[in-house]
């Protein structure tokens, strides 16, 4: 059969099968190159993710990325806490932001078919505050922050914020805010439902850390110490979202509470991706919680996805660009981010970790401060 022959031949063939999956309602994906774990098509992989993270899984560059390794990733996001009350049934994977969300994924999913094994954590980002120019100066000149010699990153000092947040220090009590009509009310960082959002209970970890004197919560008692002022945190907010992006989306246009917690990932994005930081103020605080996003594998290939994300070099770098720090590689992520430190704190010197409690005690940390667990 000659060349010609053979080439229509296969051109029938593919029109028929083509045609069959058509009529049946399926879909083919043909996937070329000469790499074996590009030459099949691809395996759907399911997953439910952190808000912070769905850019990252819908950029074309991580789709044809993970394409060329056979995954095709299909994401739902999910408040890191929340998930846990999703059925995990149909999921390959779980992606919260936050070892203890992950654990306690990891449980349930061992109670139904003990099909999860262990949970891989490929990247990790700091905890800050975001805040716009007028604000943090006014922070600064009150003691409550320290600005760096360009104003567009500094300190949160936790401890003076706190005992602000203590006294429902207004924003007009504060000198310098005269003149700016956007700073009045109680002086407050917006942060996500500690309830639904890893993000929202690690704030309330460090803040209570701070509070009683650098010392983790252990127990019932340890929560009782700070409850009062972690309620005033959480209550002075009002509505609460579920996820870090939309705050982060509403602070960036110019809405809504002028101190916004969000994860350094999400300001890194933004700057490597050459968007406009218009009056954007990065407060490091100086005890904060570094996110440690955890991947949970339900099945093999959500197994597959945790493993490519933390060890191929090409995916390594696309987290990179979305802002996130690899483990164990934070010349990776200097490199990338070399251009922008005026906002970045690369090395995070300075900078207080602080232990986070029990899956246990953060749950009964967050249903206190929301008023909504036993008062003493």
């Amino acid at each position: 059969m000659g060349f010609r022959e053979h080439a229509a031949r296969v051109r029938r063939i593919l029109g028929i099968v083509l045609a069959a999956l058509l009529l049946g309602g399926g879909a083919a994906v043909l996937v070329t190159g000469g790499d074996k774990d590009t030459d099949t098509a691809t395996r759907t992989v399911r997953g439910v993710i952190g808000s912070e993270k769905a850019e990252f899984f819908a950029d074309p560059q991580v789709v044809k990325a993970l394409a060329a390794k056979g995954l095709t990733v299909v994401t739902e996001t999910s408040g890191s806490w929340d998930m846990e009350e999703l059925p995990l049934d149909g999921y390959d994977f779980a992606f919260p932001a936050a070892k203890g969300p992950a654990d306690g994924l990891r449980a349930k999913a061992r109670t139904r078919d003990r099909a999860a094994t262990a949970p891989l954590r490929p990247f990790y980002s700091p905890l800050v505050v975001v805040a716009h120019s007028a604000a943090a100066r006014v922070l600064a000149g009150n003691g409550l922050a320290t600005l760096g010699p360009r104003g567009t990153s500094g300190t949160l000092r936790m401890g003076a914020y706190l005992a602000a947040a203590r006294a429902d220090r207004t924003w007009q009590q504060l000198k310098g805010s005269t003149g700016h009509a956007e700073l009045s009310g109680t002086v407050f960082i917006t942060s996500t439902d500690p309830l639904a959002s890893s993000s929202g209970a690690l704030y309330l970890a460090a803040a209570s850390y701070v509070a009683d004197g650098g010392r983790v919560a252990a127990d019932s008692a340890a929560v009782a110490r700070t409850a009062p002022l972690l309620r005033k945190l959480i209550q002075v907010q009002g509505a609460q979202q579920s996820g870090s992006d939309a705050p982060f989306r509403d602070f960036v246009s110019g809405a809504g509470n002028p101190l916004v917690l969000v994860y350094e990932s999400q300001v890194a994005a933004q700057l490597l991706a050459g968007r406009p930081m218009g009056d954007l103020v990065v407060l490091y605080p100086d005890t904060t919680v570094n996110s440690d996003h955890t991947l949970v594998p339900l099945t093999e290939n959500g197994r597959r996805l945790g493993e490519l994300l933390s060890t191929d070099p090409e995916l390594r770098g696309l987290v990179v660009r979305h802002g996130f720090r690899p483990q164990g590689a934070a010349d990776e992520f200097s490199t990338a981010t070399g251009a922008h430190t005026a906002y970045l704190d690369q090395t995070l010197t300075g900078i207080r970790q602080a232990p986070v409690p029990t899956v246990e005690v953060l749950h009964e940390m967050a249903l206190r401060a929301r008023d909504q667990g036993d008062t003493p």
